[in-house]
Protein backbone atom coordinates (compact mmCIF):
# COMPACT_ATOMS: atom_id res chain seq x y z
CA UNK A 1 0.00 0.00 0.00
CA UNK A 2 2.82 2.36 0.91
CA UNK A 3 4.61 1.52 -2.35
CA UNK A 4 1.52 2.31 -4.39
CA UNK A 5 1.04 5.63 -2.53
CA UNK A 6 4.63 6.57 -3.31
CA UNK A 7 4.08 5.75 -6.98
CA UNK A 8 0.98 7.96 -7.11
CA UNK A 9 2.86 10.79 -5.43
CA UNK A 10 5.67 10.54 -7.96
CA UNK A 11 3.17 10.59 -10.80
CA UNK A 12 1.47 13.68 -9.40
CA UNK A 13 4.61 15.61 -8.45
CA UNK A 14 6.94 14.44 -11.18
CA UNK A 15 10.57 15.34 -11.49
CA UNK A 16 11.69 18.31 -13.54
CA UNK A 17 14.04 17.35 -16.35
CA UNK A 18 16.50 19.81 -17.79
CA UNK A 19 19.02 22.03 -16.01
CA UNK A 20 18.27 23.70 -12.69
CA UNK A 21 18.95 27.41 -12.96
CA UNK A 22 22.00 28.74 -11.16
CA UNK A 23 22.28 32.46 -10.53
CA UNK A 24 25.31 33.93 -12.35
CA UNK A 25 28.16 35.02 -10.12
CA UNK A 26 29.05 38.69 -9.85
CA UNK A 27 32.30 39.73 -11.56
CA UNK A 28 35.25 39.20 -9.25
CA UNK A 29 36.60 42.75 -9.36
CA UNK A 30 37.14 45.24 -6.58
CA UNK A 31 36.59 48.53 -8.38
CA UNK A 32 35.57 50.37 -11.52
CA UNK A 33 39.01 51.29 -12.82
CA UNK A 34 42.55 49.96 -13.08
CA UNK A 35 44.03 52.32 -10.48
CA UNK A 36 43.34 53.06 -6.84
CA UNK A 37 39.87 54.58 -6.29
CA UNK A 38 39.64 58.34 -5.83
CA UNK A 39 38.07 59.32 -2.52
CA UNK A 40 37.09 62.92 -3.30
CA UNK A 41 36.92 65.40 -6.14
CA UNK A 42 38.60 68.75 -6.53
CA UNK A 43 36.94 71.84 -5.06
CA UNK A 44 36.40 75.29 -6.46
CA UNK A 45 35.15 78.59 -5.03
CA UNK A 46 31.62 79.77 -5.66
CA UNK A 47 28.44 77.90 -6.55
CA UNK A 48 28.62 74.10 -6.83
CA UNK A 49 32.34 74.16 -6.08
CA UNK A 50 32.29 71.95 -2.98
CA UNK A 51 34.42 68.82 -3.07
CA UNK A 52 32.32 65.65 -3.42
CA UNK A 53 33.24 62.61 -1.34
CA UNK A 54 32.85 59.04 -2.58
CA UNK A 55 31.35 56.81 0.11
CA UNK A 56 31.96 53.12 -0.55
CA UNK A 57 28.88 50.90 -0.22
CA UNK A 58 26.68 53.82 0.79
CA UNK A 59 23.06 52.93 0.14
CA UNK A 60 21.18 55.02 -2.39
CA UNK A 61 17.99 56.72 -1.18
CA UNK A 62 14.83 55.63 -2.91
CA UNK A 63 14.19 59.30 -3.72
CA UNK A 64 17.76 60.36 -4.39
CA UNK A 65 16.68 63.47 -6.30
CA UNK A 66 15.69 65.09 -2.99
CA UNK A 67 19.42 65.55 -2.40
CA UNK A 68 19.25 68.47 -4.86
CA UNK A 69 16.92 70.24 -2.38
CA UNK A 70 14.39 71.42 -4.96
CA UNK A 71 10.74 71.07 -4.01
CA UNK A 72 9.54 71.90 -7.56
CA UNK A 73 11.72 69.02 -8.83
CA UNK A 74 10.26 66.67 -6.22
CA UNK A 75 6.72 67.66 -7.20
CA UNK A 76 7.41 67.21 -10.91
CA UNK A 77 8.78 63.71 -10.37
CA UNK A 78 5.73 62.70 -8.34
CA UNK A 79 3.49 64.01 -11.13
CA UNK A 80 5.54 62.16 -13.75
CA UNK A 81 5.41 58.85 -11.87
CA UNK A 82 1.64 59.11 -11.56
CA UNK A 83 0.93 60.27 -15.11
CA UNK A 84 3.64 58.96 -17.45
CA UNK A 85 2.08 56.33 -19.78
CA UNK A 86 5.29 54.29 -19.92
CA UNK A 87 4.87 53.46 -16.24
CA UNK A 88 1.24 52.51 -16.81
CA UNK A 89 2.16 50.31 -19.78
CA UNK A 90 4.91 48.55 -17.80
CA UNK A 91 2.49 47.94 -14.92
CA UNK A 92 -0.06 46.41 -17.30
CA UNK A 93 2.60 44.19 -18.91
CA UNK A 94 3.60 42.91 -15.48
CA UNK A 95 0.01 42.14 -14.52
CA UNK A 96 -0.50 40.29 -17.80
CA UNK A 97 2.62 38.18 -17.26
CA UNK A 98 1.57 37.26 -13.74
CA UNK A 99 -1.87 36.23 -14.92
CA UNK A 100 -0.29 34.05 -17.63
CA UNK A 101 1.83 32.37 -14.96
CA UNK A 102 -1.24 31.66 -12.83
CA UNK A 103 -3.03 30.31 -15.91
CA UNK A 104 -0.17 27.88 -16.56
CA UNK A 105 -0.25 26.72 -12.93
CA UNK A 106 -3.81 25.55 -13.55
CA UNK A 107 -2.33 22.62 -15.50
CA UNK A 108 -1.17 21.12 -12.21
CA UNK A 109 -4.79 20.27 -11.41
CA UNK A 110 -7.38 17.98 -13.05
CA UNK A 111 -9.54 19.63 -15.65
CA UNK A 112 -13.23 19.05 -14.88
CA UNK A 113 -16.10 19.91 -17.20
CA UNK A 114 -19.84 19.29 -17.16
CA UNK A 115 -21.85 18.32 -20.21
CA UNK A 116 -25.58 18.05 -20.81
CA UNK A 117 -27.07 16.75 -24.03
CA UNK A 118 -30.70 16.13 -24.98
CA UNK A 119 -32.02 14.66 -28.21
CA UNK A 120 -35.25 13.49 -29.81
CA UNK A 121 -34.71 10.45 -32.03
CA UNK A 122 -36.51 8.22 -34.57
CA UNK A 123 -35.59 4.56 -34.76
CA UNK A 124 -35.41 3.06 -38.26
CA UNK A 125 -37.69 0.12 -37.32
CA UNK A 126 -37.19 -1.53 -40.70
CA UNK A 127 -33.53 -2.04 -39.81
CA UNK A 128 -33.37 -2.28 -35.98
CA UNK A 129 -35.71 -2.71 -33.07
CA UNK A 130 -36.89 0.36 -31.16
CA UNK A 131 -34.42 1.51 -28.53
CA UNK A 132 -37.07 2.10 -25.87
CA UNK A 133 -39.02 -0.43 -23.80
CA UNK A 134 -42.07 0.02 -26.07
CA UNK A 135 -42.54 -0.39 -29.78
CA UNK A 136 -42.74 3.39 -30.23
CA UNK A 137 -39.99 4.33 -32.71
CA UNK A 138 -39.78 7.82 -31.23
CA UNK A 139 -37.72 8.29 -28.10
CA UNK A 140 -35.88 10.98 -26.14
CA UNK A 141 -32.41 10.73 -24.61
CA UNK A 142 -31.18 13.08 -21.88
CA UNK A 143 -27.54 12.67 -20.83
CA UNK A 144 -25.82 14.75 -18.13
CA UNK A 145 -22.21 13.79 -17.50
CA UNK A 146 -19.07 14.91 -15.75
CA UNK A 147 -15.74 14.72 -17.60
CA UNK A 148 -12.39 14.69 -15.86
CA UNK A 149 -8.95 14.67 -17.43
CA UNK A 150 -5.56 14.87 -15.82
CA UNK A 151 -2.02 14.89 -17.20
CA UNK A 152 0.42 14.12 -14.35
CA UNK A 153 3.53 16.26 -14.59
CA UNK A 154 5.77 13.19 -14.44
CA UNK A 155 8.85 14.75 -16.03
CA UNK A 156 8.20 18.34 -14.97
CA UNK A 157 7.16 19.80 -18.32
CA UNK A 158 4.54 21.99 -16.66
CA UNK A 159 6.84 22.79 -13.77
CA UNK A 160 9.45 24.10 -16.19
CA UNK A 161 6.80 25.98 -18.18
CA UNK A 162 5.61 27.68 -14.98
CA UNK A 163 9.21 28.41 -14.03
CA UNK A 164 9.81 30.02 -17.43
CA UNK A 165 6.67 32.16 -17.24
CA UNK A 166 7.45 33.15 -13.67
CA UNK A 167 10.92 34.27 -14.76
CA UNK A 168 9.36 36.25 -17.61
CA UNK A 169 7.08 37.97 -15.10
CA UNK A 170 10.11 38.81 -12.94
CA UNK A 171 11.84 40.14 -16.04
CA UNK A 172 8.91 42.50 -16.59
CA UNK A 173 8.98 43.51 -12.93
CA UNK A 174 12.59 44.61 -13.32
CA UNK A 175 11.72 46.28 -16.61
CA UNK A 176 9.11 48.24 -14.67
CA UNK A 177 11.78 49.23 -12.17
CA UNK A 178 14.08 50.21 -15.05
CA UNK A 179 11.27 52.33 -16.51
CA UNK A 180 10.88 54.02 -13.13
CA UNK A 181 14.63 54.69 -12.83
CA UNK A 182 14.85 55.97 -16.41
CA UNK A 183 11.82 58.22 -16.00
CA UNK A 184 12.96 59.80 -12.74
CA UNK A 185 16.50 60.23 -14.06
CA UNK A 186 15.23 61.83 -17.27
CA UNK A 187 13.08 64.27 -15.28
CA UNK A 188 16.06 65.23 -13.10
CA UNK A 189 18.35 65.56 -16.12
CA UNK A 190 15.71 67.57 -17.99
CA UNK A 191 15.24 69.93 -15.06
CA UNK A 192 19.00 70.43 -14.76
CA UNK A 193 19.24 71.04 -18.49
CA UNK A 194 16.51 73.66 -18.22
CA UNK A 195 18.37 75.32 -15.36
CA UNK A 196 21.57 75.29 -17.42
CA UNK A 197 19.82 76.87 -20.41
CA UNK A 198 18.24 79.55 -18.22
CA UNK A 199 21.68 80.31 -16.81
CA UNK A 200 23.19 80.53 -20.29
CA UNK A 201 20.32 82.75 -21.47
CA UNK A 202 20.80 85.03 -18.46
CA UNK A 203 24.55 85.26 -19.11
CA UNK A 204 23.91 85.98 -22.80
CA UNK A 205 21.33 88.69 -21.97
CA UNK A 206 23.79 90.31 -19.58
CA UNK A 207 26.43 90.22 -22.29
CA UNK A 208 24.01 91.82 -24.76
CA UNK A 209 23.22 94.57 -22.24
CA UNK A 210 26.89 95.26 -21.60
CA UNK A 211 27.65 95.28 -25.31
CA UNK A 212 24.69 97.62 -25.98
CA UNK A 213 25.79 99.97 -23.19
CA UNK A 214 29.29 100.03 -24.63
CA UNK A 215 27.84 100.77 -28.06
CA UNK A 216 26.07 103.78 -26.58
CA UNK A 217 29.35 104.98 -25.08
CA UNK A 218 31.12 104.59 -28.42
CA UNK A 219 28.38 106.55 -30.17
CA UNK A 220 28.89 109.41 -27.75
CA UNK A 221 32.65 109.21 -28.15
CA UNK A 222 32.25 109.20 -31.93
CA UNK A 223 30.15 112.37 -31.70
CA UNK A 224 33.00 113.93 -29.71
CA UNK A 225 35.54 112.73 -32.28
CA UNK A 226 37.30 110.41 -29.82
CA UNK A 227 36.77 107.16 -31.79
CA UNK A 228 36.40 106.27 -35.42
CA UNK A 229 33.34 104.99 -37.23
CA UNK A 230 35.21 101.71 -37.66
CA UNK A 231 35.19 101.27 -33.88
CA UNK A 232 31.44 101.96 -33.74
CA UNK A 233 30.78 99.53 -36.60
CA UNK A 234 32.85 96.85 -34.90
CA UNK A 235 30.84 97.26 -31.69
CA UNK A 236 27.60 97.14 -33.64
CA UNK A 237 28.77 93.82 -35.07
CA UNK A 238 29.64 92.61 -31.56
CA UNK A 239 26.14 93.48 -30.31
CA UNK A 240 24.57 91.68 -33.27
CA UNK A 241 26.83 88.67 -32.64
CA UNK A 242 25.80 88.53 -28.98
CA UNK A 243 22.12 88.76 -29.91
CA UNK A 244 22.60 85.99 -32.46
CA UNK A 245 23.51 83.55 -29.66
CA UNK A 246 20.19 84.08 -27.87
CA UNK A 247 17.55 82.52 -30.21
CA UNK A 248 19.20 79.05 -30.30
CA UNK A 249 19.27 78.97 -26.50
CA UNK A 250 15.63 80.06 -26.33
CA UNK A 251 14.72 77.35 -28.83
CA UNK A 252 16.50 74.71 -26.74
CA UNK A 253 14.74 75.95 -23.62
CA UNK A 254 11.31 75.74 -25.28
CA UNK A 255 12.03 72.23 -26.51
CA UNK A 256 13.29 71.22 -23.08
CA UNK A 257 10.05 72.47 -21.54
CA UNK A 258 8.12 70.36 -24.07
CA UNK A 259 10.20 67.33 -23.06
CA UNK A 260 9.45 67.86 -19.35
CA UNK A 261 5.73 68.20 -20.09
CA UNK A 262 5.83 64.94 -22.06
CA UNK A 263 7.67 63.15 -19.22
CA UNK A 264 4.95 64.37 -16.88
CA UNK A 265 2.34 62.76 -19.12
CA UNK A 266 1.08 66.01 -20.64
CA UNK A 267 0.53 67.35 -24.15
CA UNK A 268 2.52 70.31 -25.58
CA UNK A 269 -0.44 72.64 -24.97
CA UNK A 270 -0.15 71.93 -21.26
CA UNK A 271 2.66 73.11 -19.03
CA UNK A 272 4.43 72.37 -15.77
CA UNK A 273 4.42 75.06 -13.12
CA UNK A 274 8.05 74.67 -12.09
CA UNK A 275 10.77 76.90 -13.50
CA UNK A 276 14.23 75.55 -12.74
CA UNK A 277 17.18 77.82 -11.97
CA UNK A 278 20.73 76.78 -11.07
CA UNK A 279 20.70 79.06 -8.03
CA UNK A 280 17.78 77.09 -6.54
CA UNK A 281 19.60 73.73 -6.62
CA UNK A 282 22.16 72.21 -4.28
CA UNK A 283 25.05 69.92 -5.15
CA UNK A 284 25.02 66.56 -3.27
CA UNK A 285 28.33 66.26 -1.45
CA UNK A 286 28.32 62.58 -0.39
CA UNK A 287 28.18 60.27 -3.40
CA UNK A 288 27.58 56.51 -3.17
CA UNK A 289 29.93 54.06 -4.81
CA UNK A 290 28.40 50.57 -4.61
CA UNK A 291 30.63 47.55 -4.38
CA UNK A 292 30.93 45.79 -7.74
CA UNK A 293 29.46 42.64 -6.20
CA UNK A 294 26.31 44.63 -5.34
CA UNK A 295 25.96 46.43 -8.65
CA UNK A 296 24.51 43.36 -10.39
CA UNK A 297 21.82 43.26 -7.70
CA UNK A 298 21.05 46.96 -7.94
CA UNK A 299 20.83 47.45 -11.68
CA UNK A 300 17.30 46.61 -12.88
CA UNK A 301 18.52 45.95 -16.44
CA UNK A 302 20.98 43.34 -15.14
CA UNK A 303 18.27 41.71 -13.03
CA UNK A 304 15.94 41.67 -16.05
CA UNK A 305 18.66 40.01 -18.17
CA UNK A 306 19.17 37.44 -15.40
CA UNK A 307 15.48 36.54 -15.46
CA UNK A 308 15.62 36.21 -19.26
CA UNK A 309 18.47 33.73 -18.73
CA UNK A 310 16.38 31.92 -16.11
CA UNK A 311 13.43 31.65 -18.49
CA UNK A 312 15.69 30.29 -21.25
CA UNK A 313 17.07 27.67 -18.85
CA UNK A 314 13.54 26.48 -18.00
CA UNK A 315 12.66 26.27 -21.69
CA UNK A 316 15.35 23.61 -22.09
CA UNK A 317 13.48 21.50 -19.54
CA UNK A 318 10.23 22.02 -21.45
CA UNK A 319 11.91 20.83 -24.66
CA UNK A 320 13.46 17.78 -22.96
CA UNK A 321 10.14 16.79 -21.38
CA UNK A 322 8.44 16.93 -24.79
CA UNK A 323 10.67 14.03 -25.91
CA UNK A 324 9.54 11.79 -23.03
CA UNK A 325 6.34 9.74 -22.57
CA UNK A 326 3.21 11.54 -21.47
CA UNK A 327 0.58 9.95 -19.23
CA UNK A 328 -3.07 10.92 -19.56
CA UNK A 329 -5.83 9.95 -17.11
CA UNK A 330 -9.51 10.47 -17.98
CA UNK A 331 -12.82 9.69 -16.31
CA UNK A 332 -16.46 10.17 -17.29
CA UNK A 333 -19.51 9.68 -15.11
CA UNK A 334 -23.12 10.45 -15.86
CA UNK A 335 -26.68 9.31 -16.48
CA UNK A 336 -28.68 8.66 -19.61
CA UNK A 337 -32.46 8.42 -19.52
CA UNK A 338 -35.47 8.88 -21.77
CA UNK A 339 -37.11 11.38 -19.40
CA UNK A 340 -36.08 13.68 -16.58
CA UNK A 341 -38.29 11.76 -14.13
CA UNK A 342 -36.25 8.61 -14.64
CA UNK A 343 -32.88 10.35 -14.69
CA UNK A 344 -31.57 8.81 -11.48
CA UNK A 345 -33.37 5.49 -11.50
CA UNK A 346 -31.29 2.31 -11.33
CA UNK A 347 -29.70 1.31 -14.62
CA UNK A 348 -29.38 4.82 -16.07
CA UNK A 349 -25.91 5.68 -14.75
CA UNK A 350 -22.62 5.01 -16.51
CA UNK A 351 -18.89 5.70 -15.91
CA UNK A 352 -15.61 5.25 -17.67
CA UNK A 353 -12.06 5.24 -16.36
CA UNK A 354 -9.18 5.31 -18.80
CA UNK A 355 -5.47 5.85 -18.82
CA UNK A 356 -3.02 6.21 -21.64
CA UNK A 357 0.63 6.73 -22.36
CA UNK A 358 1.88 8.57 -25.41
CA UNK A 359 5.54 8.41 -26.33
CA UNK A 360 7.14 10.04 -29.37
CA UNK A 361 8.85 7.49 -31.62
CA UNK A 362 9.58 9.35 -34.81
CA UNK A 363 9.10 13.10 -35.22
CA UNK A 364 11.51 13.71 -38.08
CA UNK A 365 14.00 15.27 -35.68
CA UNK A 366 11.55 18.01 -34.69
CA UNK A 367 11.75 17.52 -30.93
CA UNK A 368 15.52 17.07 -30.96
CA UNK A 369 16.04 20.28 -32.87
CA UNK A 370 13.60 22.15 -30.63
CA UNK A 371 15.69 21.09 -27.65
CA UNK A 372 18.85 22.24 -29.40
CA UNK A 373 17.14 25.52 -30.25
CA UNK A 374 16.26 25.98 -26.58
CA UNK A 375 19.88 25.31 -25.63
CA UNK A 376 21.05 27.86 -28.20
CA UNK A 377 18.53 30.34 -26.77
CA UNK A 378 20.09 29.81 -23.35
CA UNK A 379 23.56 30.48 -24.76
CA UNK A 380 22.25 33.66 -26.38
CA UNK A 381 20.66 34.83 -23.13
CA UNK A 382 23.90 34.09 -21.26
CA UNK A 383 25.89 36.22 -23.70
CA UNK A 384 23.32 39.03 -23.49
CA UNK A 385 23.47 38.88 -19.69
CA UNK A 386 27.25 39.23 -19.79
CA UNK A 387 26.95 42.14 -22.21
CA UNK A 388 24.44 43.86 -19.90
CA UNK A 389 26.79 43.45 -16.93
CA UNK A 390 29.70 44.88 -18.91
CA UNK A 391 27.57 47.85 -19.95
CA UNK A 392 26.48 48.41 -16.33
CA UNK A 393 30.08 48.51 -15.10
CA UNK A 394 31.02 50.80 -17.99
CA UNK A 395 28.17 53.18 -17.08
CA UNK A 396 29.40 53.46 -13.49
CA UNK A 397 33.02 53.92 -14.57
CA UNK A 398 31.98 56.61 -17.08
CA UNK A 399 29.87 58.38 -14.45
CA UNK A 400 32.75 58.37 -11.95
CA UNK A 401 35.12 59.77 -14.59
CA UNK A 402 32.55 62.42 -15.49
CA UNK A 403 32.05 63.53 -11.88
CA UNK A 404 35.81 63.77 -11.35
CA UNK A 405 36.39 65.64 -14.62
CA UNK A 406 33.46 67.99 -13.93
CA UNK A 407 35.08 69.09 -10.68
CA UNK A 408 38.35 69.77 -12.47
CA UNK A 409 36.52 71.57 -15.27
CA UNK A 410 34.67 73.77 -12.76
CA UNK A 411 37.97 74.74 -11.13
CA UNK A 412 39.35 75.75 -14.54
CA UNK A 413 36.10 77.48 -15.61
CA UNK A 414 35.90 79.49 -12.39
CA UNK A 415 39.54 80.56 -12.71
CA UNK A 416 38.98 81.47 -16.35
CA UNK A 417 35.88 83.53 -15.57
CA UNK A 418 37.61 85.35 -12.74
CA UNK A 419 40.66 86.11 -14.87
CA UNK A 420 38.57 87.19 -17.86
CA UNK A 421 36.52 89.49 -15.62
CA UNK A 422 39.60 91.15 -14.19
CA UNK A 423 41.09 91.52 -17.66
CA UNK A 424 37.93 93.12 -19.00
CA UNK A 425 37.79 95.62 -16.15
CA UNK A 426 41.42 96.63 -16.75
CA UNK A 427 40.95 97.03 -20.50
CA UNK A 428 37.85 99.19 -19.98
CA UNK A 429 39.80 101.55 -17.75
CA UNK A 430 42.62 101.66 -20.23
CA UNK A 431 40.20 102.43 -23.05
CA UNK A 432 38.64 105.26 -21.07
CA UNK A 433 42.14 106.70 -20.56
CA UNK A 434 42.97 106.23 -24.22
CA UNK A 435 45.77 103.81 -23.48
CA UNK A 436 44.52 100.96 -25.69
CA UNK A 437 42.65 100.64 -28.92
CA UNK A 438 39.04 99.55 -29.05
CA UNK A 439 40.02 96.19 -30.54
CA UNK A 440 41.63 95.20 -27.23
CA UNK A 441 38.32 95.81 -25.45
CA UNK A 442 36.41 93.79 -28.04
CA UNK A 443 38.73 90.82 -27.56
CA UNK A 444 38.46 91.08 -23.78
CA UNK A 445 34.66 91.17 -23.96
CA UNK A 446 34.49 88.10 -26.18
CA UNK A 447 36.85 86.22 -23.87
CA UNK A 448 34.76 87.13 -20.83
CA UNK A 449 31.51 86.15 -22.55
CA UNK A 450 32.89 82.73 -23.45
CA UNK A 451 34.30 82.24 -19.95
CA UNK A 452 30.97 83.12 -18.33
CA UNK A 453 29.04 80.69 -20.52
CA UNK A 454 31.64 77.99 -19.85
CA UNK A 455 31.23 78.52 -16.10
CA UNK A 456 27.46 78.08 -16.29
CA UNK A 457 27.88 74.94 -18.39
CA UNK A 458 30.47 73.53 -15.98
CA UNK A 459 28.17 74.12 -13.01
CA UNK A 460 25.25 72.43 -14.77
CA UNK A 461 27.43 69.53 -15.93
CA UNK A 462 28.47 68.86 -12.34
CA UNK A 463 24.86 68.57 -11.28
CA UNK A 464 23.83 66.50 -14.31
CA UNK A 465 26.67 64.00 -14.03
CA UNK A 466 26.01 63.61 -10.30
CA UNK A 467 22.47 62.57 -11.25
CA UNK A 468 23.98 60.27 -13.88
CA UNK A 469 26.01 58.50 -11.19
CA UNK A 470 22.87 57.79 -9.15
CA UNK A 471 21.20 56.39 -12.26
CA UNK A 472 24.24 54.26 -13.20
CA UNK A 473 24.25 52.70 -9.73
CA UNK A 474 20.65 51.58 -10.08
CA UNK A 475 18.62 54.57 -8.93
CA UNK A 476 17.83 53.24 -5.45
CA UNK A 477 14.63 51.46 -6.50
CA UNK A 478 15.17 48.82 -3.80
CA UNK A 479 15.08 51.49 -1.07
CA UNK A 480 11.65 52.91 -1.86
CA UNK A 481 8.09 51.81 -1.33
CA UNK A 482 6.78 49.35 -3.89
CA UNK A 483 5.82 51.00 -7.12
CA UNK A 484 2.11 50.86 -7.77
CA UNK A 485 2.82 48.04 -10.18
CA UNK A 486 0.85 45.88 -8.51
CA UNK A 487 -2.12 48.23 -9.33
Amino acid sequence: MRASSLTVSLLLMGCAVGPDFKKPEAPKVSGYGPGAPIVRTASAPGEFGAAQRYVTDMDIPGQWWTLFHSQPLNDLIVRSINANPNITAAQAALRQARENTLAQKGSYFPQVSAQLSASRNLTPVAAISPAGPTSNPYYSLITPQLNLSFVPDVFGANQRAVESLDAQAENLRYQLEATYVTLTSNVVTGALQEASLRGQILATEETIKVEADLLGILHRQFDLGQVSMADVAAQEAAVAQARLALPPLQKQLAQQRDALVALAGGLPSEDVAARFQLAELKLPVDLPVSLPSKLVEQRPDVRAAEETLHSASAQIGVAVAARLPQITLTANVGNSAAALSSMFTPGTNFWTLAGGVTAPIFEGGTLLHKQRAAEAGFDQAAAQYKSTVITAFQNVADALHAVQSDADALVAADASEQAAGRSLAIVRKQLELGQVAYLALLNAEQTYQQAKLALVQAQAARLADTAGLFQALGGGWWSRDALVAEK
